[in-house]
């Protein structure tokens, strides 16, 4: 019975088509295998089928789900879409279609010029070649004696591809001639030969011997254009320029002003061995040797050159113009200058002001016989020599004031000597003459002394003797300054830039920096641009010394210039230049080399000096101290004491002396320092004392020398560590030890001599040796804490932080004392 028997075979039920597949397998085994597949089902409406009207009368429901309205509403969706997608496939070809055809335009027209170029340059080239075999030809002729038999010559190598290129059959821009040879050698002309002859070397690129390396397409294709918009370009010829060279130079900024490419200058420096780029810096001495390389000129420029915009010419005796003369006061303390002053400025003042004038600036003008006479109100003698170190040769005249009662001074021939060393005239103002001991031939005499020789004396000095208080003189000394101002003959041109000296200088709250500045050539006018020292800026107001505002200010004429953008120190020449950007040029010139100045004045002092000097003061201890005295020679005299004050431990340090009162810079420097401001026969004036109350600086005033030194000596010794004197006053031996909870070891003493206390310190002796320096824990007897134990009496003791102790040790029992040292 077979397998199938009473049973159907497997297979898919309904419309399934059957068929066979031969299935192989190794060894030639075969199979053949009853395959089966199913029909698609298509559904067929019956005709009975209800209409679509009915359909939605019944509720719109097909047999799928889905209504009539809706399937019609997809199907014309699915129409629009594929609609758009054919248009969107004709669009994407179109536009595909038109820049194929652009690409195929342009190619074509590029190909087109470059068949052009290369004809045109074919062209040339054969007439070249042309011209020269004629005039090789027309050589050989006038060479050869007489005319020969002619000859039919063979056409020239040049002239074969012309022909076959003229032909009918030639492609424009093509040549089939063969290579051309040198007469020499046979070589091609460059070509495809050199170039594949090797590779090519760092030292052939450098050197530029890149053979018969083509242009890339790119250089042709700019070329092109190039000579598309402006025509076939012609080699332009080489500008050579003049480069100024500073000292150091960045090689970008080399290749700018030699209006070269950076890459070139760059090839040309590794050619001279120097393998830098393009942001490095080089010297002048190389950038001259590539400048010159690229055919350019040099000029060597330095940073100092900017300063040669302010240097003008000297001036033609037809420009020159009389001006008023400069007088300078100088003289000892409490000599009369000041009150001289006051006198001349008010017997000699404009009339018609009321209350007089207010002095609003370090200078002004008097007018004396129709001679204006301009006075300057120094600050002092250092501020002279500042003026003249700085080159401001302000002074024309001075008037040396020297008291009748007093004679010669230290400030006297100092403003003596710094009269002969500016080589300044000098009129000597014998001052207070009212009083009952003034001895005019007393002041003549000690002025001998000094080389300096009055009219009086059969010298050439002038001499006037005037009295501040009682007005006697004055009008003297006027005339004698006026006649000796007519001597000098004293011209200016008053027509080119303006330059002048800085008086003095401040900073005004209202008005900012404020210069007071004696124009000594030119005319400073108002909107002038001006350097002065390190700082610049723009003439903002002119103010006399009437407190008036002027225009302009000529030669000899003092006045307060607004507008700087710092303050300047005195002694600063003011220099008017034509634009800001020179202006601030020349400042930041000068503010650089001040700054470079200092740098190295700072550090002359090697490290080893500077070591051994750190040593050496390591443990010594200073006093610093601010001395200000009425005349030179008692300042001198206290820094020499107060050098001797002091030993190898502590010294008194003088960090600044002078003369005069005391100011407020003085309690700056000595509120910076930390140290007190000493004034002998002196006093501080009304905004010093405000600073010292404010900053807390002590003033000591003393009338006798010796008070002073005992003083500073008494603070000094302060300064001195105090001596540690040790007075032993017991020993104790140990007779046992014991180990005591909470305690340590304790040990069983006995003091031998002396007295044992708690507050004492102790040492530890083991065979006379100290192993161990302390102080006591505690100090029993019995079982009762005490403060001392008397010589023969048992006692405890425990050490602190220390429990070796042993039978037989030593204890040292002893009392510190410090001592107060001071200076001798």
């Amino acid at each position: 019975m077979s397998d199938q028997d009473g049973k159907k075979p497997l297979g898919l039920s309904g419309g399934a088509r059957s068929g066979t597949v031969k299935q192989s397998f190794a060894r030639g085994r075969t199979n053949n295998v009853v395959v089966e597949t199913k029909r698609k089902r298509v559904s067929v409406p019956k005709p009975q089928a209800q209409s679509a009207a009915a359909v939605n009368a019944q509720g719109g429901k097909s047999k799928g789900g889905t209504t009539d309205a809706e399937m019609e509403r997809r199907l014309k969706a699915l129409q629009a879409a594929r609609a758009r997608e054919a248009e969107d496939t004709e669009r994407r070809e179109r536009e595909e279609r038109e820049r194929q055809e652009e690409r195929d335009r342009r190619r074509a027209e590029i190909e087109a010029k470059e068949r052009e170029e290369q004809e045109r340059a074919q062209l040339a080239r054969q007439r070249a070649e042309e011209d020269e075999r004629r005039q090789r030809e027309a050589q050989e002729a006038r060479e050869r004696p007489a005319p020969a038999e002619p000859v039919a010559t063979e056409p020239t190598a040049a002239a074969e591809p012309r022909k076959r290129d003229m032909g009918p059959d030639a492609r424009p821009g093509r040549s089939d001639a063969p290579r051309r040879r040198d007469d020499e050698g046979g070589k091609p002309k460059g070509g495809d030969a050199d170039r594949r002859s090797g590779k090519l070397t760092v030292n052939q690129a450098l050197r530029g011997g890149e053979g018969g390396r083509q242009r890339s397409l790119a250089s042709m294709r700019r070329k092109q254009e190039r000579q598309r918009r402006g025509g076939p370009s012609q080699p332009q010829e080489k500008v050579a320029r003049t480069v100024q060279l500073p000292e150091t130079i960045v090689v970008s900024e080399l290749a700018n002003r030699m209006t070269e490419r950076v890459a070139a200058v760059v090839k040309a420096l590794m050619q001279n061995g120097m393998m830098v780029t393009q942001n490095q810096v080089i010297d002048a001495d190389t950038a001259e040797l590539i400048i010159e390389e690229f055919g350019h000129k040099v000029q060597r420029v330095s940073e100092a050159d900017v300063e040669q915009v302010i240097r003008t010419e000297e001036d033609t005796a037809a420009d020159l113009e009389p001006r008023a003369p400069v007088i300078t006061i100088m003289g000892h303390v409490d000599h009369g200058k000041t009150s001289l002053l006051d006198a001349i400025r008010k017997t000699k003042v404009v009339s018609g002001e009321a209350g007089g004038i207010t002095q609003h600036i370090g200078a002004y003008q008097v007018e004396v016989n129709d001679t204006m006479l301009t006075f300057l109100d120094t600050p002092g003698h250092a501020a002279f020599t500042s003026m003249r170190a700085r080159g401001a040769q302000v002074t024309d005249i001075v008037v040396l004031v020297v008291a009748a009662d007093d004679a010669v001074m230290p400030q006297t021939i100092e403003a003596i000597n710094h009269a002969k060393a500016a080589g300044v005239p000098m009129i000597v103002a014998i001052n207070k003459v009212d009083l009952p001991a003034a001895d005019p031939n007393r002041v003549r005499t000690s002025l001998l002394q000094h080389e300096v020789v009055v009219e009086e004396m059969s010298g050439d000095v002038q001499d006037v003797e005037v009295s501040a208080h009682t007005g006697k003189g004055l009008n003297e000394l006027l005339e004698a300054i006026a006649l000796q101002s007519e001597i000098l003959e004293l011209k200016a041109n008053p027509k080119r830039a303006a330059q002048g000296a800085v008086i003095e200088a401040q900073l005004d709250v209202g008005r900012g920096p404020v210069a007071t500045v004696l124009v000594q050539t030119g005319t400073l006018r108002q909107g002038d641009i001006f350097v002065v020292g390190e700082q610049w800026g723009k003439v903002r107001a002119l103010v006399d010394d009437h407190g008036n505002r002027v225009k302009e200010a000529g030669p000899s004429f003092p006045v307060e210039v607004l507008g700087i953008n710092g303050t300047p120190e005195a002694g600063d020449v003011l220099n008017v230049v034509e634009t800001e950007a020179q202006a601030r040029e020349i400042a930041e010139y000068r503010a650089n080399a001040a700054k470079d100045k200092r740098a190295a004045a700072g550090a002359a002092t090697t490290l080893d000096q500077m070591m051994a000097k750190a040593k050496e003061d390591q443990g010594v201890s200073e006093l610093p101290i601010l001395v200000k005295a009425d005349v030179q020679g008692s300042a001198e005299a206290i820094v020499q004491a107060m050098e001797k004050v002091g030993n190898e431990e502590v010294r008194v340090r003088v960090l600044h002396s002078g003369v005069g009162a005391i100011t407020e810079s003085d309690i700056t420097l000595a509120e910076a320092s930390g140290a007190p401001v000493i004034g002998f026969n002196v006093r501080a004036n009304a905004p010093a004392r405000a600073a010292a109350n404010q900053k807390g600086v002590e003033i000591r005033y003393y009338s006798v020398i010796y008070d002073l030194v005992d003083d500073v000596k008494k603070a000094a010794s302060g300064l001195l560590s105090a001596e540690i004197k040790e007075t032993f006053i017991g020993y104790a031996e140990i007779r046992d030890t014991f180990r005591v909870t909470g305690v340590g070891t304790v040990a069983g003493c006995l003091v031998t001599e002396g007295i044992a206390r708690r507050s004492a310190g102790v040492r530890l002796l083991r065979d006379n040796v100290v192993i161990h320096e302390g102080t006591l824990k505690t100090l029993k007897r019995f079982k009762d804490e005490v403060k001392e134990v008397q010589s023969g009496q048992e006692c405890g003791m425990a050490f602190e932080n220390y429990d070796d102790v042993r039978k037989g040790d030593v204890i040292e029992i002893f009392e510190r004392e410090e001592v107060e040292r001071s200076l001798a």
